[in-house]
């Protein structure tokens, strides 16, 4: 199998898009730092503002410190439809957060996303990359407390 083509820093090119380094860089160091975005920016030759733009586009990449269980709730229309307000308020009940919000002890980060790919479980919310579906307020107290 040839090696793919090396390209600015000696990076293969398929690792020079933006999105690629800040998604390493987050699963890293967990948040992507302003002299993290202008260190990709250098080692891309684009401007540190269109870094930022990628960083700041995508819900899954966070410009702040965020908890250990990153509770991502979909705002997208199939969930609106079936009460994903209803899941805002129930976590916002629970640990005491809002959407953009992080708890005292670094436990929880609430945040709101267009879309987590599970329309057909609707209302759904994803905490660490796992979904949870077809959700009620207990279901989600139960999910919740699993995670403390």
């Amino acid at each position: 199998m040839s090696k793919a083509p090396e390209g600015i820093s000696g990076r293969p090119r398929d690792q020079q898009n933006p999105l690629v380094m800040l998604k390493e860089a987050q699963s890293r160091f967990g948040y992507l730092r302003r002299e993290l975005l202008v260190e990709v920016a250098n080692s891309l030759g684009i401007s540190t503002g269109e870094v930022y733009g990628v960083a700041t586009f995508y819900s899954f990449l966070s410009t702040r410190p965020q908890g250990r269980n990153v509770i991502m709730v979909c705002k997208s229309l199939p969930c609106f439809l079936k009460s994903s307000q209803m899941i805002i308020d129930a976590v916002e009940r629970r640990i005491g957060i809002g959407p953009g919000q992080t708890t005292p002890d670094g436990r929880f980060s609430l945040e709101l996303t267009n879309c987590i790919g599970a329309c057909d479980k609707a209302p759904a919310m994803m905490i660490n990359h796992q979904v949870y579906g077809d959700l009620t307020a207990r279901k989600i107290s139960r999910i919740l407390k699993a995670c403390e």
